[in-house]
């Protein structure tokens, strides 16, 4: 009884610093989702890459990350979790030290590839470690400090990386994990104690197809806009390989579901399966805004790039805000009531982006920024403590991996969809706006003198201004369909069963997820 309760002591003494070490490895990874997006100009040049090529820099990271997903269970049951998280965050700060010290785009896009490759676990690993260190009772709070990680750290990479490219080079949207990185380390090693593992053999043939299926995907999401979709040959072929790698490995799963690597039957559960869902759209709104919003500011308002991230920050502010509110409330409300006002809030924020026009108001940008941040902060929370609350405890793992895996794969299909919106709306608004200018202008007298067209200086600003009206169409209507997917996906939520975070279920229902 003695031992045991010293035992007890031991882990709370050492909580503070697990959480601490844990927060900042999270931290770590989803910074670097978006840190280097604002970046890509500068390491055009330094690393005499075309366009083409630096875009790699980004998609490298994304393909790793999202392959090395689904192996996540196996490894952290063969190595330990705390074995794999230690060389997760060792070969991440590692990675990215070697990737602000890179002098060609091949050695870039080789050591993004590690990043995302060491990246992969720490999500689910984290999140499994800091709800083992809580009690059940105090899950979902355990639950709300992590999501500020995953959630907060994209939403500050553009303005970081920003500022750090801004002011210093953009080696150091790379070289500032390293403290990161091994402070995490440090505190890590000093906090997480052993486990148990066990020796289940890799799913070799099931992970090959898998990695071949998720990496198709991903590299046709990204790459498509780009090659203008099933126009070009290159697209086709990674539309075929994702079609055919993840329908093989679906017949593969019915035959070896005993040792399969990922298990489809976990999809199967009500609750799992409507979790899934939800975090798919939380993935599509998150990144998506997240992708429209930078140059939106920059193009149609003329922001700079310091403006932008101020801009941009304090929706973190209110995810973190709504997120510590949710996690005390978990214990005492049925957890299906945050997720659907957060996306009520969403709604609303999203409506509001789709009136701001070519002129909208710092203001409106702020608030409406703040008002999408509560509601994902209220979403995200919930959604991971009852997705898992009819799930047995030895699915967790596995349930992590996939959770994790669906919520990155919405983001890339977030992204890539509202880009491919965005260029379309405009081209086809710049060619109907362009034809109706000669009758509505240059014969009524509407137009000011600056841009009649009959002279070639007033024809560029005239064509300055339709281009402008044009792509303000388009991000508004990209703004509009991901209010209506919200919408439309609210009900739901009503689908879903165990929200009442009473007792010990709610505690489960987080337990559940690692």
């Amino acid at each position: 009884m003695t031992d045991s309760l010293k035992q007890i002591d031991q882990a709370d003494a050492k909580r503070p610093l697990l959480v601490a070490s844990v927060m900042l490895a999270t931290l770590m990874q989803a910074l670097d989702t978006t840190i280097a997006n604002v970046a890509l100009p500068d390491m055009q040049g330094s690393l005499s890459a075309t366009q083409d090529q630096v875009s790699w820099v980004l998609t490298s990271y994304i393909v790793a990350a999202a392959i090395m997903t689904p192996v996540t269970g196996w490894l952290a049951g063969r190595l330990g979790r705390r074995q794999l998280l230690i060389i997760a965050v060792g070969g991440f700060t590692f990675a990215s030290l070697l990737c602000g010290i890179a002098t060609g785009i091949g050695e870039m896009v080789f050591y993004r590839i590690l990043q995302g490759m060491f990246g992969a676990s720490l999500v689910p690993i984290s999140q499994s470690l800091l709800l083992d260190a809580f009690p059940k009772e105090k899950h979902g709070q355990a639950m709300a400090m992590w999501g500020m990680g995953i959630m907060v750290g994209p939403i500050l990479g553009p303005p970081l990386g920003g500022y750090l490219t801004q002011n210093f080079s953009w080696h150091w949207v790379f070289l500032i994990n390293l403290p990161v990185g091994i402070l995490a380390l440090a505190g890590i090693l000093a906090s997480v104690k052993k486990e148990a593992t066990n020796q289940r053999s890799l799913d070799g043939f099931g992970f090959a197809l898998l990695a071949l299926g998720i990496g198709s995907l991903q590299l046709f999401l990204d790459r498509g806009q780009g090659e203008d979709w099933f126009s070009s040959v290159e697209i086709q072929i990674y539309a075929a390989l994702s079609l055919l790698a993840l329908y093989f490995y679906g017949l593969w799963w019915w035959q070896q579901r005993e040792r399969a690597l990922l298990d489809l039957g976990l999809l199967k559960n009500a609750n799992f399966a409507v979790g899934c869902a939800l975090i798919f759209v939380v993935g599509i709104v998150l990144f998506a805004t997240l992708a429209l919003l930078p140059p939106y500011l920059s193009t149609l308002m003329n922001y700079p790039t310091l403006t932008i991230g101020l801009v941009l920050a304090p929706r973190g502010l209110g995810t973190m805000f709504s997120m510590m509110v949710v996690g005390r409330l978990l214990g005492r409300i049925d957890a299906r009531w945050p997720i659907m006002v957060g996306m009520g809030l969403m709604v609303v924020s999203l409506h509001g982006m789709s009136q701001f026009g070519p002129n909208a108001s710092m203001s409106a940008i702020i608030w409406l920024g703040v008002i999408q941040g509560m509601g994902l902060g209220l979403v995200f929370v919930p959604i991971s403590t009852v997705a898992y609350a009819t799930l047995e405890p030895r699915q967790r793992t596995e349930a992590a991996g996939l959770f994790s895996l669906v919520r990155n794969i919405g983001s890339s299909v977030g992204i890539s969809v509202v880009m491919t919106m965005l260029s379309r709306s405009a081209q086809i608004n710049h060619a109907e706006i362009g034809a109706r200018i000669p009758a509505f202008g240059a014969e009524t007298g509407l137009l000011p003198a600056l841009w009649n067209p009959a002279t070639t200086s007033g024809a560029a600003l005239l064509n300055n201004e339709v281009l402008r009206q044009s792509a303000a169409i388009g991000y508004l209507n990209d703004f509009w369909l991901m209010m209506w997917l919200t919408v439309l996906a609210m009900p739901l939520v009503m689908l879903m069963r165990g929200g009442k975070a009473s007792g010990g279920s709610a505690a489960e229902a987080a337990a559940a997820g690692h």
